[in-house]
């Protein structure tokens, strides 16, 4: 390891709780061996784009949002009979675009029987996810959004604390939709109401009025 990779290490270390640490003129091999040294660091997040790397502390409200989401997203695929495979907060990155990225959890639906039993996922053979999750509530992710774009990631869902937006990829960039693309049935609205209600009644009131909701707008 070099010295300079024990340095940013030690700067790492004292990363307040949701605090963004922006480092310039990173090369691949040093992002390479951060992101070797981070399982020391559960919940941190690194992004890299052609020399900037940003990393991001974790926040416990942070980790409850992602994790209410899953579980609406788990909801939703036994409901609805939709497969699903879930791979968290892998690393997705590509040598050749100088890009990587690791959303705040992420679902493989459309492509999911292309990466069932798959533990390491890599985008010279495998498909990127098809939704990422991005909670935004001390440091924004719209500077990852051209990494996903570049990474062909079709669909992200961002929460900021108050309020949903589902994107989808068009082109080179992203542009904001209604419903999922991956989940049709879901609003981006809906994941605001149910997020906001976890909040007040707790997950389980929450995702049991969810369900209730899934099931009377299938029948209708």
């Amino acid at each position: 390891m070099s010295t300079q990779t024990t340095d940013y290490l030690d700067i790492i270390e004292r990363l307040p709780a949701g605090a963004k640490l922006e480092l310039f003129n990173i090369d691949w091999e040093e992002y390479e061996q951060l992101l070797s040294q981070m399982g020391d660091f559960p919940g941190h997040r690194l992004s890299y784009d052609c020399g900037r790397l940003v990393i991001v502390g974790p926040l416990a409200e942070h980790e409850d949002y992602k994790d209410f989401i899953y579980s609406l997203v788990r909801l939703i695929s036994l409901e609805t009979d939709i497969a699903l495979e879930t791979r968290g907060t892998t690393t997705f990155k590509s040598k050749k675009l100088l890009k990587g990225a690791e959303p705040d959890t992420c679902f493989y639906i459309q492509s999911a029987s292309q990466i069932i039993g798959k533990r390491r996922i890599n985008l010279d053979t495998d498909p990127p996810p098809d939704v990422v999750v991005e909670i935004d509530l001390s440091s924004g992710s719209l500077y990852k959004f051209p990494i996903y774009a570049a990474l062909g990631v079709p669909e992200i869902w961002r929460y900021d604390g108050h309020a949903t937006r589902f994107y989808k990829l068009a082109g080179e960039s992203y542009e904001v939709i209604q419903n999922s693309l991956a989940f049709p049935i879901l609003t981006a609205e809906d994941l605001t109401q149910y997020l906001e209600l976890s909040k007040v009644k707790g997950q389980t009131v929450a995702l049991k009025a969810f369900r209730q909701m899934l099931r009377a707008r299938a029948s209708s």
